[in-house]
């Protein structure tokens, strides 16, 4: 297997260990404050982190899947927030380079675009559709010189700082023959409109606003594929949004889970107990929950090691999609388990604010509404092990 060395860049240039100190400083007041991490962003994009997945010849460092969920793990150990809201402009950027790789260059403006500042954002999720990418309730229709759009996407990360929207939306002109249509809309166009709705549980320094759409115009040039609506228009644009979207979510809540990992083994050599002569680490209850929480890392960690180095290494697996709708599930899942037992282990102190426990175990807990959650991963994988057209209607039955 090939990987990159991120150019002339190294992961110690890119989140030095100072920057990555100053990231973790900041992180608890962007949660408290519900703001974005502007100082954060600025930095980081200073840093070519925004860049790293970019080919080397639009001026970033051309890093793969395996090397960029390494580093994204690095910066989310601090900064999960940070780094879930970055993903959504990194994995565009890698899924236009892998593209190109290819011979498919229908990504190349947008890497053109981004290599003149743009910032890009994954306008994907909307409300009452559980198959994002391939289905949609916004609309696309035809006009001359690119496609009108309308509909309200949900979970908009980085809304302070995009300018380059990515969406997806249907053509239903034909009736038999719905279309997706996907492509990018510009921040500043008229009918696009940002709305301040995000105020949640965790991940609050995305900023994940809603984007109203309103017969936005998206030209051709900003189009990137339009296919049949389903499974039956998938390809290797949608595959490749699978593996960097969802194992980079992977990645960002597996790092979350270590930093809880660590935060709660400190913490078990602290605690007292006037029933111990030691600290807590002697109780047996507390050895045997953090042994519970190193072995699902362990597997967690495996898990994703394989995939991503698979995917890097161009391993032609039939079964893709089931491959990465697991993987993301069973790690974030993972991940979920060890964050409420390390909570666990550091007793009521973990429950103040003050704590960064308690911020952790809010963050984890947004990593199942993400694509791939338990409904939707359940379904894919038990229809496409069966031999099941998850196109097939009805649905179920």
């Amino acid at each position: 297997m090939t990987t990159t060395d991120l150019g002339a860049r190294s992961a110690a240039t890119v989140l030095p260990d100072d920057l990555l100190a100053r990231i973790d400083e900041r992180a608890p007041a962007y949660d408290r404050d519900n703001r974005f991490f502007d100082e954060d962003f600025a930095e980081l994009r200073a840093s070519g982190l925004l860049d790293v997945a970019m080919p080397v010849e639009y001026g970033g460092a051309g890093a793969k899947l395996d090397e960029y969920s390494r580093l994204v793990r690095r910066l989310a150990y601090r900064a999960p927030a940070t780094a879930l809201a970055l993903n959504m402009h990194v994995y565009w950027t890698g899924v236009a380079a892998e593209l190109l790789r290819a011979g498919d260059d229908s990504c190349r403006p947008i890497l053109e675009r981004v290599r003149q500042g743009e910032i890009l954002a994954a306008l994907h999720g909307e409300r009452g559709n559980d198959m994002p990418l391939l289905l949609s309730t916004a609309s696309a229709r035809r006009v001359d010189g690119g496609w009108s759009i309308t509909g309200r996407k949900i979970f908009g990360s980085l809304a302070p700082v995009w300018t380059l929207g990515g969406f997806h939306a249907m053509d239903a002109s034909d009736p038999d023959n719905p279309q997706i249509v996907h492509g990018f809309v510009v921040r500043d166009a008229p009918g696009v409109e940002v709305v301040d709705t995000w105020d949640t549980l965790g991940m609050r320094a995305t900023q994940s606003q809603d984007t109203v759409l309103t017969d936005a115009f998206a030209p051709d040039e900003l189009i990137v594929k339009v296919c049949p609506a389903g499974f039956a228009g998938a390809g290797p644009f949608h595959v490749s949004i699978f593996a960097w979207a969802l194992l980079g979510f992977a990645s960002i809540y597996l790092a979350a889970a270590k930093r809880a990992f660590d935060l709660a083994v400190e913490s078990a050599g602290r605690r007292t107990s006037i029933a111990l002569s030691g600290s807590m680490a002697h109780h047996p209850g507390v050895q045997h929950q953090i042994a519970d929480m190193r072995m699902a890392y362990d597997a967690a960690e495996a898990l994703l090691e394989r995939t991503v180095a698979d995917w890097t290494a161009g391993v032609e697996h039939p079964d893709w999609p089931v491959r990465l709708v697991g993987t993301r599930f069973t790690v974030i899942n993972h991940a979920f388990d060890i964050v409420d037992r390390a909570l666990d282990v550091s007793g009521g102190g973990g429950a103040f604010r003050r704590s960064r426990l308690e911020q952790l175990f809010r963050d984890i807990r947004m990593g199942r509404f993400h694509p791939g959650n338990t409904l939707l991963a359940h379904e894919l994988i038990g229809k496409l092990c069966l031999g099941i057209d998850p196109d097939a209607t009805p649905r179920w039955g």
